[in-house]
């Protein structure tokens, strides 16, 4: 039978004079202190007043008999050092002593329970031996410690009271046993600080803390759970140790932070309520970790602006920026995903961090916008609808993507106004040009490819054209099918009569019309299928309707304006 709590108990002992049994060792005049287990490093000391938790085995010393164990009764002895709460030689035996140091303490008789003993547990003039483990070391004057494992360079915001914190953490005891771990649980510690949500000293140890700062924060039992433990991993009067690792700080008060890291010159326009713009974005936590982005899915993200089809911040954030602009915007959780997130890619609470690039936006309403760079002196005249147009062109996006060039083929583009040839707001760009006129003229997707794209052109761009008018061609009139550009042969039917038969089928008439367009000298109506003019100009020709034109049927173009 062990009697509990023998080291907190004091008696007056008459101290024996001889020596002892004879043949024995005599016993020790002192405490004997042997040292057999240091840790590597003991940053602190028993001193007297402190107190003290320990593991320990009690033995006597002339025959090894267990006496006392705190091992066998489950928990660790707690007392205070130096203040007669112990047998005067443990009090002295603890002295000096590291956490996880083992110790053995040799007591002899005249400094622990003397001539008398105690009961029939500890007999008169016994020799003490303690095993002693120190788990714990603490001070009525101690306060947190805090030691910086690492911090970032620039640390924008610091926790405060009423600030809304996620942290990871694990918490050890000073010996080194953890108790708890938000890593082990693969979930940040989300709270409010100064609401009393937490131990006092954890939250003086996260006040101050940058995002993606680290540090140990060491609290004492009464600014822990003191006395009454917490569960069965916090025993009574343990000092905890937290290795914190702070990944988000914001308030409720919080509004979106924008910060502007480029803009380009000459930024014309910004945009506005209404706007459907088409933007790059890098998604990250606070502490840098991504959880989405635009770049790898190597699509930009479209949306109207002030409409609420994204989350509140990042739509907020979008008003006012230009086309090319850089962002940086830091969006508070009650102004992105709140409390719930969504699912395993954004925790609850937490605060967004997006990098944002606008490569263009437009409003439905928009027009094309043409703008003169560079026009002759003497600027002759200008191109219009029917129109033939030999021209240069770069096609890219606003931020500089070049998608199409005319340089990349052997020869300049070539289209007829009006024709339906090009791109509505490529042909609004051409309307006016001079020949040798340099333009940039940008086309909103209405008008242009519009939400679907085209090839390489994504969905729903504003395209920026460079053009230059390299040949002008007047074109057909209306109600023409065919002009000559130069004069006619002279007569006109036997230059028809290839064959000089005296007679003109359809496919010697077209072959005639047909070498006139080639050679330059005269020009078929455009947007029209070529077959289609050349069948009904001879149709008009062929007067009788006998699949030939003779020569009484040849009728000058000032008489038929739609015929030769």
């Amino acid at each position: 039978m062990f009697c509990a709590g023998l080291l907190l108990f004091l008696h007056a002992a008459a101290v024996r004079c001889n020596g002892g049994v004879e043949g024995e060792a005599p016993p020790p005049l002192d405490v004997v202190v042997e040292r057999y287990h240091m840790p590597k490093r003991c940053p602190r000391e028993v001193k007297t007043e402190d107190f003290v938790r320990h593991h320990f085995n009690g033995t006597l010393q002339s025959n090894g008999k267990l006496f006392d164990s705190s091992h066998v009764r489950r928990k660790p002895h707690v007392s205070q050092v130096g203040m007669g709460r112990l047998i005067h030689g443990m009090d002295r035996g603890l002295l000096g002593g590291c956490v996880n140091e083992r110790r053995r303490v040799i007591v002899p008789s005249h400094l622990a329970y003397g001539s008398v003993g105690t009961g029939n547990v500890i007999p008169p003039d016994a020799v003490l031996v303690y095993d002693v483990h120190l788990l714990d070391i603490w001070n009525t004057q101690d306060k947190i410690q805090i030691r910086t494992l690492s911090k970032p360079e620039h640390c924008a915001r610091a926790a405060g009271a009423s600030d809304f914190v996620r942290y990871h953490y694990n918490g050890t005891l000073l010996s080194g046993e953890t108790f708890l771990s938000s890593h082990a649980k693969n979930a940040t510690y989300d709270t409010y600080l100064g609401r009393g949500d937490l131990i006092e000293g954890m939250e003086q140890g996260l006040l101050g803390m940058c995002v993606a700062e680290r540090r140990v924060v060491i609290v004492p039992p009464f600014l822990a759970y003191g006395e009454n433990g917490h569960g069965k991993k916090v025993p009574s009067q343990a000092t905890l140790v937290f290795d914190v690792l702070m990944v988000d700080v914001f308030n409720p008060r919080d509004d979106v932070v924008s910060e502007v890291q480029e803009v380009p010159e000459g930024c014309e326009r910004r945009s506005v309520v209404g706007d459907f713009m088409r933007y790059h974005y890098n998604g990250t936590f606070q502490d840098g970790t991504a959880f989405d982005s635009s770049y790898q899915r190597n699509s930009t993200y479209n949306t109207y602006v002030g409409r609420r089809s994204v989350i509140a911040g990042v739509d907020r954030s979008l008003l006012g920026l230009c086309m090319g602009e850089k962002r940086k915007v830091v969006v508070p959780p009650h102004l992105a995903y709140g409390e719930e997130g969504v699912g395993d890619l954004i925790p609850g609470w937490a605060v967004l961090v997006f990098h944002i690039h606008v490569l263009d936006f437009h409003h439905p309403d928009d027009p094309v916008q043409v703008k003169a760079v560079y026009r002759p002196e003497g600027c002759g005249p200008l191109s219009r609808e029917d129109d033939w147009l030999r021209y240069r062109y770069n096609c890219s996006l606003m931020d500089g993507t070049l998608l199409y060039s005319s340089d990349q083929y052997d020869e300049p583009s070539v289209t007829t106004l009006g024709a339906n040839e090009v791109i509505p707001g490529l042909e609004q760009g051409l309307m006016g040009m001079c020949v040798g006129e340099v333009r940039e003229v940008v086309v909103p997707p209405h008008w242009a490819h519009g939400e679907n794209g085209a090839g390489t052109v994504p969905s729903s761009a504003v395209l920026f054209f460079q053009l230059e008018l390299l040949e002008l061609q007047k074109g057909v009139p209306k109600g023409f099918m065919f002009v000559w550009i130069e004069d006619p042969p002279e007569p006109l039917f036997p230059a028809m009569d290839l064959d000089g038969d005296g007679q003109v089928p359809l496919n010697e008439f077209s072959d005639f019309i047909t070498q006139q367009v080639q050679l330059g000298n005269g020009r078929l109506r455009p947007g029209i299928p070529p077959d289609d003019i050349i069948r009904d100009m001879f149709q008009s020709q062929d007067l009788d309707k006998d699949g030939k034109i003779v020569a009484p049927e040849v009728t000058p173009q000032s008489e038929h304006r739609d015929e030769l």
